[in-house]
């Protein structure tokens, strides 16, 4: 994956487990959605620092993430 420092991507998160809206607080403005015994959170991303940070979190929280994906759509 090559990018620019600096320039922003739309990620997917997805953690085990149906979060409540009390969680989104940790998440700066990712949109939340509970699927199936997971959760997906979708949304900018500013750079790599900001990424890692949410892994980070989930961490703290003891949640486990399932996947990452980047947007092909990102600028």
């Amino acid at each position: 994956m090559e990018r620019s420092a600096g320039r922003s991507a739309t990620y997917r998160l997805v953690v085990r487990g149906e979060l409540d809206s009390r969680f989104a607080y940790f998440f700066n403005g990712m949109q939340m959605e509970r699927l199936e015994g997971t959760t997906v959170l979708t949304g900018r991303v500013i750079d790599q620092a900001q990424l890692h940070g949410f892994i980070e979190r989930f961490e703290e929280l003891g949640l486990e993430l399932l996947d990452v994906e980047q947007s092909a759509e990102s600028s």
